[in-house]
């Protein structure tokens, strides 16, 4: 098993900040009112292929990174343990603050997709001076049962028996060495989910910041119902569904997304002139 982040060749030539002796990989592309970009539990930077030029395109500053264990992000030895740990949650929004810092990104919008969507919940819960609006899409509100049950039912199939596509998708994003055994501990077990019966709500009322709940109907692993409940928990909350649309939302319908993330910026930009 090759080291969470290190594909071989690459990580000389990329940008990278190191926070707590881990390199942390990372873009910024454009100019103008900052956006982060927040990938999913089984993703990276590179999910955002079809999003960020559109959102540069629009006069903003995005920037985008691997988290830690994550695409080119290094892992460290003990990453396995971090991942079902308590601490998973709270080092993640640390670590990301320490790497704002060194960027010099002091104010901006988090744009969240699944897991990120936690991810930029806790950011904003914790530092609430820097998020000027919260935007999250298909991210899991509530659980009837641990993470690891329900994953067995969301994904039933061993990484071998995935569909190629997927993958070398994996293996693009993740390292060919590596793909394998993240897929297997975001299958099995942890991350921003959690190990136990996650529920998120109890934090929502603390997010004073305009929140857009992005949610398909048709997603293969969370009900619509679950986007209505973050949108009746959040203070500022607005809601939208797309349509005839699967979980993979950036991915499903790039040009929809990115038009109401767009819309929704844009309202709040403007109050604040």
């Amino acid at each position: 098993m090759a080291k969470p982040g290190c594909i071989s060749g690459l990580e000389e030539k990329v940008p990278f900040e190191t926070v707590n002796g881990r390199r942390l990989y990372y873009e910024i592309h454009g100019m103008g009112e900052p956006i982060v970009l927040l990938h999913h539990g089984f993703g990276c930077t590179q999910i955002w292929k079809e999003i960020f030029p559109s959102l540069v395109k629009a006069g903003h500053t995005v920037l985008m990174f691997d988290r830690r264990g994550y695409g080119r992000s290094m892992g460290g030895a003990d990453f396995s343990a971090f991942f079902v740990s308590e601490d998973f949650r709270q080092e993640n929004v640390e670590e990301m603050a320490h790497l704002l810092k060194r960027l010099r990104f002091d104010s901006f919008h988090l744009v969240g997709q699944c897991e990120g969507g936690v991810v930029a919940l806790d950011y904003a819960a914790r530092y609430p001076e820097q998020v000027k609006t919260v935007a999250l899409s298909s991210t899991l509100c509530y659980s009837v049962e641990t993470i690891p049950e329900s994953n067995k039912v969301c994904f039933p199939k061993p990484f071998h028996e995935l569909e190629l596509a997927l993958q070398e998708k994996l293996q693009a994003w993740h390292g060919d060495d590596y793909a394998e055994t993240f897929f297997t501990q975001f299958r099995d077990r942890g991350g921003s989910y959690g190990t136990g019966i996650f529920d998120i709500r109890p934090l929502l009322p603390s997010i004073k910041c305009p929140t857009l709940v992005l949610y398909p109907d048709r997603s293969g692993l969370f009900d619509v119902e679950q986007g209505v409940e973050f949108y009746r928990h959040l203070p500022a909350g607005e809601l939208s569904v797309l349509p005839m649309c699967g979980h993979n939302t950036y991915e499903h319908q790039p040009e929809e997304y990115v038009h109401v993330i767009l819309g929704f910026l844009g309202r709040h930009m403007k109050e604040n002139e």
